[in-house]
This record gives structure tokens, C-alpha cells and sequence, in this order.
């Protein structure tokens, strides 16, 4: 495209620098395109392989086996599907073998992606300035898959002196409708447009931008293109599909104290859902979840368990230090914005008309009912809601049942505390899974 202004029409001009040698270890970068593309001009985007960057910074590393370096360079598995790897890296990126490419590099050799990435870029700026006395924005590259769509593109891993986002929040579009989501990935966008004209496999690592000086300036904050990873607290597609629910296995737990945000109670209707999926014996479904979503409802019951709980110390001869020391390790229940009650129910159970063989039956019943609270906890988990399981009421399911009017077949199996957590878990200790094994 021609870099000049037709009639106040934006436009724009992208072209591939020929010229530049093999890039070996300890080379210039910037001397090297100063010296390809001496005519480069204030305002002008050089787009820059990480490829050549990582050459240049000696990240080449002997590996016969490639899945180990992908291995060492790995801070989080996302995703797997037989021998591809969705991973976290070390520069925080999330793609595909993080980074690790065995393409134009010497057999046996791998190369890794740039330790520091806008620290490269902001390298690679300040010496084209003093090469040439030109202010120019750089961004360093990579290749990416993306999720929801087929084919690569390039995006920007590292920045200096560019704008990497567009923040239009705010704003309004042609129609004077608000803009209240739109936040523009400029570096991406550049790094696209950059491998147009580069491609994958004809021997031109940079490219050069003309004809948007307003995104080149003193930019370089300390994000760079950092600011284009998505924090994990936002992301919601963080983990593939196997991976999060084992994350959310790992990351439930007890939390016994929640702050006053409001429970989505669409939250707690899913986490159900995934709950009613459990095993169960004879095709029957054992699981009812009584919600208590009104303060009213849930200080009516706390008191009426608190006052039949008190009794019953007070029967078994407790003091009462003993018995208010016992009493607040319940304040969980009270605390908490949302409470469960799991239910089970026998329906189409089997009797059988002797002791051993009807208690057998009632266990199944029972696992069964364990099973789909479990589920229900680690859907919480993955609601990013906190929960606590008490089996308080399972003392005094006459009072529960009375309180909440339910059917003399249900059993109260405890309760669920559900919030937000008021602060972040306490680490869990670690578990050998081996310890819990045994082998025939």
C-alpha cells in the first residue's frame, strides 16, 4: 500500500528487508538491519522474527530430544492432546511447545524463544537509533495457533517504542453506541501484517511498517508486550477441558471464611447439574440439593440446629465453655452468603429383608450421595467459589427436615457453605499418591 495520504484516506506500507546475512550468535541485530535498510525513517515499525533474535542471543541449546527442552522450558501444562502441548511458558506466553522450534536451527540443536523479549525489542530500538539516528518502533515475533480458530498468524512477543494495545473503552462507535469491551491489539495486529510479506519459509525475518507513526513513540513502559498476556485472574479459558478439572480437583478446599459479595445463584444451579452426574446404583438418582438463597431461611435453620446441638452437648455432660467453643467452630455455616443442604433419598433402593444385605444397600446409596457432593464441591471449585462441607446437619435431621418442610425420606446430609474466599487457601500438604496404593 502507498504510505502517502489520498484525500485524508488512512493508509498504510508493510515490506520484507532483504539482504540480511545468517544470523549467528553474538551478531548485531540492529547493525545488521541498519545496514539492510539504511533508509529506515522516524515512525516506521520494524517487525523482527524471534527466530533471529534468539540466534543472536545464543538461545540455541543441544537437545536430541526436543519434548525435554519443551520440558524444561514449561511453567504450566494447559492443554494436551497426545503428544501436542498447550503450555505456559517461562516469558509467560501460552502456545503450543513453548516455543521450542527445531525448524532452521543445525540438527541436534533447538532453539528457545528470547529470555526477554521487550527487553530484546527495546535492544534492537536504541540500536537502529544510534545506527542510523532514527525513532522507530520494534516488535519481536512469533508464531501462535489461537483458540477457536484453524491456522497460525504472527503476534507480537516483545515491543519498544509501540503502542500494543488500542483501549477504545469508553469511546463510541459510528452510531454513537458506547464501547464498553474493545481493546485493540495493535502489536498483533502489526506482527500479521508484518508476516505477509515476510512468510514462514522465504528467508526474510523483518519487515518494515510505514505509514502509522502515531503508534510509534516513547513507550517504553515497563509492560512492553506483556501487557498483551491476559492475567490469569481474567482468563477464562485457561485450562483445556482434562487439565481444568483436574486443576479444579486440586484447588478445592475447605474455606471458612467469605466476604460479603453476593453468590451467583446460576453458579450453584451448574455446579448441581455436574453434581446429578455422579454414579449411582440400580439407574436411581439419591440426590436432592435443598438451596437456602434467603437470609431469613438460613438463620431460621442455624438457630434451630444451634439450639438442638446445644441440647444434645448438654445431655452428654459438656460444660458450657466446652459447649461454646464447640458452637462457634459452626459460625462456617452462619458466615457464609449461601448454604447447601444435600439430601439423600432411597428411592428405588432394593430390600432384602435381612440386616447385612439392606445395610450393604443403604452404603451404596450413601457412596453414591458422596460422590455427587464431591462433584458439586469441585464444580464450585471451578466457579471460582469457596465452599465448606459441615455434617452437622446429619445430627439432627428431625429438626432440618421440620425447618425447611421436606419429605420424612430425606436425609439431611450435611451442609454446604458456599462465598467467595475471603483470602487466598492455605497450601494443602503434600500427598503421595503412592502412599494410598496397593497392588495385587
Amino acid at each position: 500500500m502507498s504510505g502517502e495520504q489520498r484525500a485524508g484516506r488512512p493508509e498504510f506500507r508493510v515490506w520484507a528487508v532483504d539482504g540480511l546475512p545468517e544470523v549467528r550468535e553474538g551478531d548485531d541485530l540492529a547493525k545488521l538491519i541498519a545496514a539492510a535498510e539504511p533508509d529506515l525513517a522516524d515512525g516506521d515499525v520494524v517487525l523482527v522474527t524471534s527466530k533471529v533474535v534468539s540466534k543472536a542471543e545464543g538461545r540455541i541449546m543441544a537437545a536430541a530430544d526436543r519434548e525435554a527442552a519443551i520440558d524444561a522450558e514449561t511453567v504450566r501444562v494447559v492443554a494436551r492432546r497426545g503428544t501436542l502441548r498447550i503450555v505456559e511458558n517461562r516469558q509467560g506466553l501460552v502456545m503450543a511447545a513453548a516455543g521450542v522450534d527445531a525448524s532452521n536451527t543445525p540438527a541436534g540443536t533447538v532453539l528457545l524463544l528470547p529470555e526477554d523479549p521487550d527487553a530484546s525489542a527495546h535492544a534492537i530500538r536504541e540500536g537502529l537509533r544510534a545506527a542510523l539516528g532514527v525513532e522507530v518502533g520494534v516488535v519481536v515475533t512469533d508464531t501462535f495457533g489461537r483458540p477457536w480458530r484453524n491456522g497460525l498468524t504472527d503476534v507480537g512477543i516483545g515491543a519498544a517504542g509501540v503502542r500494543v494495545l488500542d483501549d477504545l473503552r469508553g469511546g463510541t462507535d459510528a452510531f454513537g453506541n458506547p464501547l464498553s469491551a474493545t481493546v485493540v491489539a495493535l502489536a498483533d495486529e502489526l506482527a500479521a501484517a508484518g508476516d505477509l510479506v515476510k512468510g514462514k519459509a522465504a528467508g526474510r525475518p523483518v519487515a518494515v511498517v510505514r505509514g502509522l507513526p502515531h503508534l510509534v513513540g516513547d513507550q517504553d513502559d515497563a509492560s512492553g508486550a506483556r501487557a498483551l498476556v491476559r492475567s490469569a485472574r481474567d482468563d477464562m479459558f485457561r485450562l483445556g477441558t482434562s487439565e481444568a478439572v483436574r486443576e479444579a480437583v486440586a484447588q478445592r478446599r475447605t474455606v471458612r471464611a467469605f466476604t460479603d459479595e453476593p453468590v451467583d445463584a446460576g453458579a450453584v444451579r451448574r455446579a448441581v447439574a455436574a453434581a446429578v452426574t455422579a454414579p449411582a446404583p440400580h439407574h436411581t438418582t439419591p440426590w436432592r440439593f435443598v438451596l437456602l438463597e434467603s437470609e431469613e431461611s438460613r438463620v431460621r435453620l442455624l438457630d434451630a440446629m444451634k439450639d438442638a446441638w446445644i441440647a444434645d452437648l448438654r445431655r452428654d455432660g459438656k460444660s458450657e465453655e466446652s459447649i461454646a467453643k464447640r458452637v462457634r467452630r459452626g459460625d462456617v455455616l452462619r458466615d457464609a452468603p449461601y448454604l447447601v443442604v444435600p439430601c439423600l433419598v432411597m428411592e428405588g433402593s432394593h430390600h432384602y429383608g435381612d440386616a447385612r444385605r439392606d445395610g450393604a444397600e443403604r452404603e451404596m446409596f450413601v457412596v453414591a450421595m458422596g460422590a455427587g457432593v464431591q462433584n458439586f464441591l469441585v464444580a464450585l471449585a471451578g466457579e471460582r467459589l469457596g465452599s465448606a462441607w459441615v455434617s452437622s446437619t446429619m445430627f439432627c435431621r428431625d429438626v432440618v427436615r421440620e425447618v425447611l418442610d421436606l419429605p420424612e425420606s430425606w436425609d439431611p446430609m450435611g451442609a454446604v457453605a458456599v462465598g467467595h474466599p475471603a483470602g487466598e487457601p492455605r497450601a494443602r500438604a503434600e500427598r503421595d499418591a503412592e502412599t494410598f496404593l496397593t497392588v495385587r
